[in-house]
């Protein structure tokens, strides 16, 4: 029996050293490998003449951007305070994210938001209506009243975002959330696809400068095309987009990896290439003529036509508004989209993100003023949008003068957009702007068309709260005595002596 014990102590203690002999063959292997390795990058980076990093400190050097990468996700998981990331902080996407699971939330201890000047607050009213008394609010009517018109559900909508800068998956779910939600849903500049039909929503189909899915080869737009477009009930107002926020006075630009079959066929256009349309509309290079423009749009489409465009000239506003005074109510567009100048887009050149056009809380004052001076207010709705995706800043944009609000950005983190900041790579791991198949999988059509549907009906709630509030019954109610702006000494103004009424002409 003892020596059965030793012959087996003595195989397991050559297993064992086989065992550790083998590993040790494999460590120097790999450490072989990995040394090879390091000679070869060594020589390939001394070699070369692009990086000045690589080529002054062969192999470690490349660690350089390796860590930059990783120090983009620890900052934004780690380090980041919740209101100190750009463009949205974490406090803003993750109140979206609970409400778009749940509807809206209550918080506890108290506000962690820091008021700074030019920070909004709102002024309550003293003795508020109770709930029982409040009247039912029907959004205003776009459009003039027995012509062409359309009755929105809606006073808050999902903004311009078109099928190839958003994946199949995702504009499904904006889609049938849209529907659920009963707001519209902007097609964006890449003409209407089958996906924006699917969910039976209510559309606004915007004709970009490329005029996508109703265009001639030359650009201009072929009337027969938007006609049979516009034989779709869906179809409920057309806007021609001037210019967008991340990129006023450049077209949109759609990467080649974008480009697929399908969306090369919806949009006209060659596959692989890239999609970038003109600086302006051809067949639009002046007041005169984009009055032209709207007024054939909307006799072909037989819907309200309306332009978007982000402010910059403001002398050039005024101009519009005068040559439509000059032509007479009927050519008016029916509605104005604001878009601010820091708008988003899923590509753009970094100085026009950056620098280019007015911001939203510019832009709108002013155009409702410019408006009421023209004697075109009641004749010309305005859509404000760009960076307004919670309640308290949509609200602000109603005291402001705004009669609908509309989001991208905020739909998109409804949908599980975490800011990846991916959108121009065709690698967003969320499924929401790419068109790989594999990642597209993790962004459940039926799923998502849920959370934009909580996200639309918690934003109207919240926003009826706020007028409430206020003391008065619904967002179209509220004036620019309600929004109270931070100064520089701590003490705030009303909007209204910063931006004071103006009476017509």
């Amino acid at each position: 029996m003892k020596e059965k014990n030793e012959s087996m102590m003595e195989l397991i203690s050559q297993l064992a050293m086989s065992g550790l002999t083998v590993f040790a063959v494999l460590f120097l292997m790999l450490l072989g490998v990995l040394v090879l390795t390091a000679i070869f990058f060594f020589f390939i980076d001394i070699a070369q003449s692009k990086d000045s990093i690589r080529r002054n400190y062969p192999v470690l050097g490349r660690f350089r951007h390796f860590f930059s990468e990783l120090g983009e996700f620890f900052r934004q998981y780690f380090f980041a305070m919740d209101r100190e990331e750009m463009p949205f902080n974490r406090a803003q996407r993750d109140w979206i994210d609970i409400v778009s699971k749940t509807g809206s939330r209550t918080v506890p201890f108290g506000s962690t938001r820091n008021l700074v000047p030019g920070s909004v607050i709102f002024a309550n009213g003293m003795f508020p209506k109770l709930d029982e008394e409040h009247t039912i609010h029907v959004p205003k009517l776009i459009g003039e009243e027995g012509s062409y018109s359309y009755q929105p559900k809606s006073y808050f909508n999902i903004s311009a975002m078109s099928y190839g800068s958003l994946s199949r998956p995702a504009i499904k779910a904006l889609s049938y959330g849209a529907a659920m939600g009963q707001c519209w849903l902007n097609t964006g500049e890449g003409g209407v696809s089958p996906y924006h039909l699917e969910g039976k929503c209510d559309l606004v189909y915007q004709l970009g400068t490329a005029k996508f899915g109703a265009r001639n080869d030359d650009g201009t737009l072929n009337e027969e095309k938007l006609k049979k477009v516009c034989e779709n009930e869906q179809i409920k107002m057309i806007e021609l987009k001037l210019s967008q926020g991340a990129k006023p006075g450049k077209g949109g630009i759609l990467p080649a990896a974008k480009v697929t079959d399908e969306i090369a066929e919806i949009r006209g256009i060659p596959k692989g290439e890239p999609a970038i349309s003109p600086n302006r509309h051809v067949d639009a290079k002046n007041h005169e003529e984009l009055l032209d423009l709207i007024a054939k749009t909307r006799q072909s489409a037989q819907r309200p036509v309306g332009i978007k465009m982000v402010l910059g000239e403001l002398e050039s506003l005024d101009s519009f508004l005068a040559a439509i005074k000059k032509r007479g109510l009927a050519s008016a567009p029916d509605f104005i989209t604001l878009d601010s100048g820091d708008g988003g887009t899923g590509a753009a050149p970094m100085p026009l993100i950056d620098t280019m056009g007015l911001t939203i809380r510019e832009s709108l004052p002013y155009t409702i003023d410019a408006l009421e001076k023209a004697g075109l207010r009641d004749r010309i709705r305005v859509i404000a949008t760009g960076k307004l995706i919670t309640s308290a800043e949509a609200a602000w944009a109603f005291c402001a003068g705004a009669d609908f609000v509309s989001s991208a950005r905020g739909f998109m983190f409804a949908l599980g957009c975490i800011q990846a900041m991916k959108c121009n790579e065709n690698t967003c791991p969320t499924g929401v702007t790419t068109h790989n198949r594999r990642l597209q999988r993790g962004l459940d059509p039926q799923n998502k068309a849920v959370r934009v549907m909580n996200y639309a009906k918690t934003m109207r709630k919240e926003l009826r709260m706020i007028s409430h509030s206020c003391g008065v019954d619904h967002p179209n109610q509220l004036t620019r005595d309600h929004a109270m702006i931070i100064q520089l000494a701590g003490r705030s103004k009303k909007l209204s002596e910063i931006w004071p009424p103006t009476l017509p002409s």
